[in-house]
């Protein structure tokens, strides 16, 4: 079982792949689930060399579905697989701005979600002392790629984040 943070990271990308689902004429439940399983295999194998690589093989032998797995593998830009779907281009946009906006979240007085303003989410991007383990180019390619700029973006999955604040303790 992954820790509580992962969990909760999980439970964001979900949420965000919900959203987008909706708004892009997707299958809510496929993106959703995409979002919730897409580290899984993080506790277990923390590392570049073996993730999301390992995990997609249990995924694949327990009988999921191909664009599932494509877009889990395709969420980790050292996979080498192609994002070519809309489910797998939006994983890869949402999976490391959630972990920002936690960030950003937590470092508030209230560490509220709607606390969190898209101008400061912006000016902490160019901070590279703030949430050093976010890898920013992802952020701003993975809005490129769904065709979207990057401050709609960012409102976009914070406002769908604000729909589980609960949920994530936010």
């Amino acid at each position: 079982m992954l820790p509580r943070c992962a969990r909760k990271h999980c439970y964001a990308v979900e949420a965000a792949m919900r959203a987008y689902a909706r708004a892009r004429g997707g299958d809510e439940e496929r993106w959703g689930l995409t979002g919730l399983i897409h580290d899984f295999d993080w506790e277990r194998h923390p590392d570049l060399e073996r993730h999301p690589m390992k995990g997609v093989l249990v995924l694949r032998a327990k009988g999921w579905p191909e664009d599932v797995c494509r877009a889990v593998l395709g969420h980790a830009v050292h996979s080498g697989v192609p994002r070519d779907t809309e489910m797998a281009k939006t994983l890869y946009a949402c999976d490391e701005l959630c972990g920002f906006l936690v960030a950003c979240a937590l470092i508030l007085p209230e560490k509220r979600l709607d606390q969190v303003e898209v101008a400061s989410v912006r000016k902490k991007l160019k901070r590279a002392d703030f949430a050093r383990n976010v890898n920013r180019d992802d952020i701003v390619t993975g809005a490129a790629e769904l065709g979207v700029e990057l401050d709609p973006h960012i409102a976009f999955v914070l406002e769908a984040m604000r729909g589980i604040s609960a949920e994530l303790g936010l």
